[in-house]
Order: C-alpha cells, then sequence, then structure tokens
C-alpha cells in the first residue's frame, strides 16, 4: 500500500482494511485538516513496486457540533454616562463555524433596574450589539442603572448555547436645570463719579450638582450698560452675582439694568427647546454729589511772537459746572512768572516779554501755563485746563562767538578755526557773514613778538543783524630767540607758555570738529587786511613779521578761520 496524507497517522490498518481512528476532534481547532481533506492509495506490487491497481481517493470533513457558546467581551461593564448621552456599544463572538446555525445568534434584553426609562438593545453587524435610549435619563431619580443581556445562537446539536453579560451605567449628573434668580426686582444705591467694587449682589437656585459647571452661574447685563459702565462677576464661593461700577460718570437719576443668567455648561432639554435665559431688574438709586467745573478743553493753545509787549490777553476759559457756581480762578503753573490770571474771569495776561530762547520753553517752543477753576460746592470742587503758548521766535540775538579766546602756535600752524552761535532759529540765525571790525586799518607787516592779542570780529546772521565779538589770540614762540636781554627764567617760562599754548590750540581745533565733518575752505585774499592790536607787551622776545588777513567761506555749520600768514623774517 501507498498512501499520500500528511495525517496518515490517524489511519490504523485492520487485516486487509484502513481505518480512520476515532480519535476526538475539535472542529475550532482541528481546522487545519481541511487543508488536506483528501486521502489518496495505490496498491503497488511489493517486489517491483509498480502499481497494480487505480489510484483510490475519498475526502474526509468533520462536522462541526455546537459545543461553544456566543460570549460578551467583557462579560461585566461598568460605564459613566451623562444624562444626555445615549447608547453603549457591546461586542459578542461565537467561536463555533463560521456561516452555520451554531455560529449565528441572536441578543436580548433580560432584565432592567430600574425599569424607566426604557432601554433597548440594538443588534448590529459583525457580532456588535448596542444600548439604546428611549428618552434620558434623570440624575434626580435614578444615579444607577443594571442591564443583564442574553446571547443565544441557534444551534440545536447537541444543545442551543447561551451566554449573559452585565452592564452597569452611573449616571453624571448634566445640565438639565436653568438656574434661576431668587427675586424678580433688586434695589441699590450708588454715589456719581466713584467706581464701587460691590454695589450690589444677586443670588439664584440651581438644582444641579453643586461645584460643577451645570451648577456655577454665568451673569450678564442684558440692557441698560450700553456706555459700558457696569459690570457683574460670578462669586465662585456662594454663586452670586456681583454688580459693579467700573467707570466714572456723572448721573443724577435712577439707573435701571436688566440682567440675566445661564451656567457655564450649556442647558439640555430632552425633548423639545431650550427655555430662555432667566431675567431680573435692577433699579440703583444714584446719590448726587457736586461735579467739578467742566472747561470746554482741557488743553488749549495759542500763539504769540516772542518779546511782546505785556498786557496783552492771552487766554480766556469757557467753564461750565451745573451743581454749583465757579467762585474764583487760580494759576497753578507759570514757571517763568510771564502770566497773571482774574481770578473772577480766568482771563490770563502777560505781564512780562516772552523769549522763546528761556530754559522754560521746551524744544517745541512751547510755554504751557496750567490754571484751576474752584466751585462754591461742598466740599468745593476742582477741575484744571493747560493752555500751550506757542512763542514765534523774532530776531532778538545777534551771533557771537562760541569761544571768545584762540591759542596758535606760531612756528606750528598758520591758521585757526573760530565757530559762531546764535539762539535764533532760521532765517534769523546762520550762516553767518565774518568781518574785521576795525575797516580803517590798513594791512601792512611790521616786526610782531609771539604776545597776545585782541581781533575785533564783526558777525552777522541771514538778515544782516551784526554782533560785534572780540577773539583773544595768544601767539606764543615755540622756538628760543637770539635777544641776548631775554634772560634765562624768561626764556624757560616762555618755552613752557608756548608748550601749554600749543597743546590747548590741538586741544581746541579738535573741539571744532564738533560742529559737523564739513571741511571749510578758507582762502587767503589780498584786501581786507586789518593790523592787530598788541598789548601786555613785557620783557623782550623773537620778534617776527606778520600780517594779518580774514577771508571767509562759511557754510551752514556757521564756522570761521581766521589766517595770520608770516612774514618773511629771521626768528
Amino acid at each position: 500500500w501507498s498512501i499520500f496524507w500528511p495525517y496518515q497517522d490517524l489511519l490504523v490498518r485492520s487485516k486487509r482494511r484502513w481505518v480512520l481512528s476515532t480519535i476526538e476532534l475539535e472542529e475550532e481547532k482541528d481546522a487545519h485538516v481541511f487543508f488536506y481533506p483528501q486521502i489518496n492509495f495505490d496498491v503497488l506490487d511489493r517486489n517491483t513496486g509498480e502499481k497494480l491497481d487505480k489510484e483510490l481517493a475519498f475526502d474526509v470533513e468533520i462536522q462541526d457540533i455546537n459545543d461553544n457558546p456566543p460570549k460578551f467581551s467583557p462579560p461585566q461593564v461598568t460605564v459613566n454616562v451623562k444624562e444626555n448621552i445615549q447608547g453603549i456599544t457591546l461586542k459578542v463572538t461565537d467561536i463555533d463555524k463560521e456561516n452555520t446555525p451554531n455560529s449565528k445568534f441572536d441578543i436580548t434584553m433580560v432584565s432592567q433596574t430600574p425599569a424607566e426609562p426604557k432601554i433597548g438593545v440594538e443588534q448590529l453587524q459583525e457580532g456588535l450589539a448596542r444600548l439604546t435610549l428611549k428618552g434620558c435619563f434623570d440624575y434626580d431619580k435614578a444615579t444607577k442603572y443594571t442591564i443583564v443581556l442574553q446571547a443565544k445562537d441557534h444551534g440545536t446539536k447537541p444543545k442551543t448555547q447561551s451566554s449573559t453579560a452585565v452592564v452597569t451605567l452611573n449616571i453624571d449628573d448634566a445640565n438639565t436645570h436653568q438656574p434661576r434668580f431668587k427675586e424678580r426686582q433688586y434695589n441699590g444705591e450708588a454715589i456719581e463719579m466713584e467706581t464701587i467694587a460691590n454695589v450690589l449682589r444677586v443670588a439664584v437656585e440651581d438644582k444641579d450638582t453643586p461645584k460643577t459647571d451645570a451648577w456655577r452661574a454665568k451673569y450678564s447685563i442684558i440692557a441698560g450698560n450700553e456706555e459700558g459702565i457696569y459690570k457683574i462677576e460670578t462669586d465662585p464661593e456662594t454663586n452670586e452675582g456681583v454688580l459693579s461700577i467700573k467707570k466714572n460718570f456723572q448721573h443724577t437719576t435712577s439707573i435701571n439694568l436688566q440682567i440675566g443668567v445661564k451656567n457655564i455648561e450649556d442647558i439640555f432639554v430632552c425633548a423639545g427647546t431650550n427655555p430662555p435665559t432667566d431675567r431680573a431688574s435692577v433699579t440703583l438709586k444714584m446719590i448726587d454729589t457736586n461735579d467739578p467745573p467742566e472747561f470746554e478743553k482741557a488743553i488749549d493753545d495759542i500763539h504769540l511772537k516772542e518779546e511782546a509787549e505785556p498786557g496783552k490777553v492771552l487766554f480766556k476759559p469757557k467753564v461750565q459746572d451745573v451743581d454749583s457756581n465757579i467762585t474764583r480762578y487760580e494759576l497753578q503753573t507759570d514757571p517763568a512768572d510771564w502770566v497773571a490770571i482774574d481770578s473772577k474771569t480766568g482771563e490770563i495776561k502777560s505781564t512780562k516779554r516772552m523769549d522763546r530762547e528761556s530754559r522754560f520753553v521746551d524744544d517745541k517752543n512751547v510755554y504751557t501755563v496750567v490754571i484751576a477753576a474752584i466751585d462754591d460746592g461742598q466740599p468745593p470742587a476742582t477741575s484744571t485746563c493747560t493752555v500751550r503758548i506757542h512763542l514765534t521766535d523774532i530776531n532778538d540775538n545777534t551771533p557771537k562767538l562760541v569761544n571768545n579766546s584762540a591759542v596758535m602756535c606760531g612756528n606750528k600752524v598758520n591758521k585757526i578755526k573760530v565757530p559762531a552761535k546764535d539762539l535764533d532759529a532760521n532765517p534769523y540765525s546762520g550762516p553767518f557773514h565774518f568781518s574785521l571790525g576795525d575797516e580803517t586799518q590798513k594791512q601792512h607787516q611790521k616786526t610782531l613778538p609771539y604776545l597776545n592779542y585782541s581781533i575785533p570780529l564783526v558777525i552777522m546772521d541771514q538778515q544782516g543783524i551784526a554782533g560785534h565779538d572780540t577773539l583773544q589770540l595768544t601767539v606764543p614762540s615755540g622756538t628760543h630767540g637770539n635777544d641776548s636781554s631775554i634772560k634765562h627764567k624768561d626764556k624757560m617760562h616762555t618755552v613752557f607758555l608756548a608748550f601749554v599754548s600749543c597743546v590747548s590750540a590741538v586741544l581746541l581745533i579738535a573741539s571744532f570738529c564738533k560742529f559737523g565733518p564739513d571741511k571749510i575752505e578758507i582762502l587767503p585774499k589780498d584786501e581786507g587786511n586789518q593790523t592787530l592790536i598788541q598789548y601786555n607787551q613785557e620783557g623782550g622776545g623773537s620778534p617776527c613779521m606778520v600780517g594779518l588777513s580774514c577771508s571767509v567761506r562759511v557754510n551752514s555749520r556757521q564756522r570761521c578761520a581766521i589766517f595770520l600768514h608770516q612774514a618773511k623774517h629771521v626768528f
């Protein structure tokens, strides 16, 4: 015999027969037999091994019996659900052979405690079952439900199989009750022109679970707060509404508000529409106070030329006071003491000439005055007005030298820079025109010692207004002379002065650089030369021939350079 079957150990040879052993097979566990359902037999010659007959083949099939019940997964379920949440899904499986009566089942409700609201079960595809609710849970009536479900198959051999599951539903409270005001009308008092954090408290009733969002109240002002003066908030401890005044206001009559309340969690209604927001009325009696005078403008601007004649009326206020009479006006800020105020009318007059260049005027040419109006109320009330006086510039300042002294080392340099300034603004300031002050003197050259010189200058602004200034120029010697009459002590003194003067000149020239990066080209000319005035001639010094020539080309940086040209001489 030749047998082809992977499971031939299940075959037993009995005399001239092969018998399939009568072992117990479980279709659900030994389903792999079905992968090789056919057994093939051949009869062979013992000596030659040749087939003696046709091949014999037959099929083997394992017959399934109903030995497994449908089972819930899991068999016990505990779920927390809201009052307004419907449905819960369970899974049921049966491991008997698919698509047979043994694996098909029905799910039914065995019991429900308590009985209302009615809970049903809906069987879905792929072994799923869902609990359904007709109506809504009511937390106030029951907080726990126990449901017993049964799954029963269609098999009959050897018998019908079934199992049960227990589902426990714990009900969570949802917002099913609308908060309601304890009163329909609330009354309170408030003082006008004051912010009050707790004018009035209102209370509500709510049957939902305390300290939950279904219970916590959320208040609002529905009408009467168009200007945003009031606000209402919730006290988290008491759940009361706290009405406050958040802005100053003037109101002498009663205030009527309408307020509403709802919960943080939205309301749920099982059937029908949501109820409207509960409302209440609030009346606030306003206590009148003495309102301060009110200027038509809290800040007013006027314009005035500087140095104008005193006595001019600059400003007359417009003020209203609905409660009292204005008794007096006062001047509160006048740093330069330039104005006076009429205590009865509030009229402001200038008492002195106003200078735009004063330190009391800001960088925008504004002089600020503050006045106050005081009424006769009890207690007296005060309000203020700021008067900004814009001063227009006039040409009331002449150009001046920035520094009236300079040092020039005669053997080192032959020119220095002389900056000027004018306190007036454009067009009453630079660029400037420079000239020597003594036009009658003629240029000449003569031997001059290294001493101190006074140079008169005329500096004119754009409008031709001239300023007269004098530059004190020191010309120290940088070397020793050959004059035998100079004592050794004087020589040493001259050398020391020359050293200090050279250092000062360097510092002075460096300081001029701060006026701007532009270079000023100053060219010597053959005319307009003047004579230096010599002073403080003590002792001898090395003489030199000096000619003074001033030729100026000035830019917007307002600078001048004066050249001292050394003539040919021997030191």
